[in-house]
């Protein structure tokens, strides 16, 4: 099989963020990430991520070029709206394919007065003034015609705010204030056959611009704006657009991006892997879709990732009310079972069970996980048993944690702790 070299930049954005967990698992891909050497997510989340300056640094052209070549890549996911537009002006110079629509599209989308004025015969779009002395009645919304997001923008109720609002951006658009529900529209297009998927979301609830509560809705309107769209850029791939209604209840377009949005995540869980569908469309290779119908509601949260400087080579686990909690398995502890075993480290079950131990584990479909079962029936210490100094122990009980970290001076952890060894670079 030809596993595809792909690389995402920059990587710790949301939009990085969400084409990782759409590729992670994804046999046809070898996913790298890049951006800069400072402080972001995609440097706990991605395996494989290397240092690279913004594409407004001087030097990025040439570091991004050298990177691209020492691994091979194949395609480059822009991960944010003027790496989109930097990286197709220097096509010609990259020795693997930008995925996305044409740089045609991507450099009318930057600007939403260009979109507007594209799109105006083809879907309702909001009225926009071309001064603020052209606005006869209030409020009007500011925002910057090349922006992302919720940066810049504001609700003007009089003369005297829409003249702050205008003085605080050096590109304002104003536009027809629209009161109603706003909508993001996920779409999916070929460039031969044309709009092949299009599912609306409510954005309940929005923070800094970015969806963090949204619901999946039927809405036909939508679907035929996404059509007409379509057909009038000639859209390729992953792209959506936002509406919002108007005082009479109509959509109207607020933008169109032709990349991925963070919130696809919603129509990714009903089957629709729009990065990995982006990658098939470029090559012009066969592809269908088929997703859940079903309501799909997301709530997004701020998530943990981890560095740390724990290094061990066999992980001791317990069983009662650790592995084991309140009659089921806890799972996030049988996946840093699993974790362990896969970055090669020995596991060992560390027990002072009071019943038929082999049993218990065949009931819990545990057996034969372990690469040695230490079942304590004596009432020694459990520091007793453990013998490698860069062992660790995860057990819920502090005094066997507090023995076996003074008797053996290795790391302890209980369950509320382990999160730390899951979502951790592969250490």
């Amino acid at each position: 099989m030809n596993v595809r070299q792909v690389l995402v930049f920059p990587a710790g954005t949301e939009i990085g963020l969400e084409i990782f967990h759409a590729l992670q698992y994804c046999k046809e891909v070898q996913l790298h990430g890049a951006g800069q050497p400072i402080s972001n997510p995609a440097q706990l989340v991605y395996p494989d991520y290397h240092a690279l300056p913004s594409i407004y640094e001087a030097d990025w052209l040439p570091q991004l070029v050298k990177l691209c070549k020492q691994l091979k890549i194949d395609y480059i996911f822009p991960a944010y709206d003027d790496a989109i537009i930097a990286l197709h002006e220097v096509a010609d110079q990259l020795p693997a394919v930008i995925v996305g629509a044409s740089p045609q599209v991507c450099k009318l989308t930057r600007r939403k007065s260009s979109t507007y004025a594209r799109l105006r015969n083809t879907v309702q779009v909001p009225q926009v003034f071309q001064r603020a002395e052209d606005v006869a009645s209030f409020p009007v919304f500011v925002k910057p015609d090349r922006g992302q997001g919720s940066q810049g923008i504001a609700r003007c109720d009089d003369a005297a705010a829409l003249q702050r609002a205008c003085a605080a951006l050096p590109d304002p658009l104003i536009c027809q204030y629209l009161p109603g529900e706003e909508f993001t529209v996920d779409c999916f297009s070929d460039r031969e056959r044309g709009l092949l998927y299009a599912s609306a979301r409510r954005r309940l609830r929005i923070r800094n611009g970015i969806a963090v509560n949204s619901v999946t809705e039927e809405l036909p309107q939508a679907q035929a704006m996404a059509a007409r769209i379509s057909d009038e850029l000639n859209m390729r791939g992953a792209w959506f657009f936002q509406v919002k209604r108007a005082v009479d209840g109509a959509l109207t377009l607020l933008e169109v991006a032709p990349r991925i949005a963070g919130s696809m995540s919603t129509n990714r869980v009903r089957g629709v892997n729009f990065p990995l569908l982006s990658i098939y469309e470029q090559e012009r290779a066969p592809l269908g879709i088929l997703a859940y119908e079903g309501c799909v509601e997301v709530d997004r949260a701020l998530g943990n990732r981890y560095r740390h400087d724990v290094q061990y080579s066999t992980l001791y686990v317990d069983l009662d009310d650790t592995l084991i909690f309140r009659e089921q398995v806890n799972t996030q502890v049988v996946s840093l079972v699993y974790r362990a075993l896969n970055l090669g480290r020995k596991v060992k079950l560390i027990t002072r069970h009071r019943h038929d131990l082999p049993a218990t584990l065949a009931r819990y479909r545990l057996a034969g996980l372990f690469d040695e079962v230490i079942h304590i029936t004596d009432g020694q210490p459990k520091s007793a048993f453990i013998r490698e100094p860069d062992a660790i122990l995860v057990d819920d009980s502090y005094a066997e944690r507090l023995d076996v970290s003074r008797s053996c001076g290795i790391h302890t952890f209980d369950c509320s702790m382990i999160e730390m060894l899951l979502t951790s670079p592969d250490q």
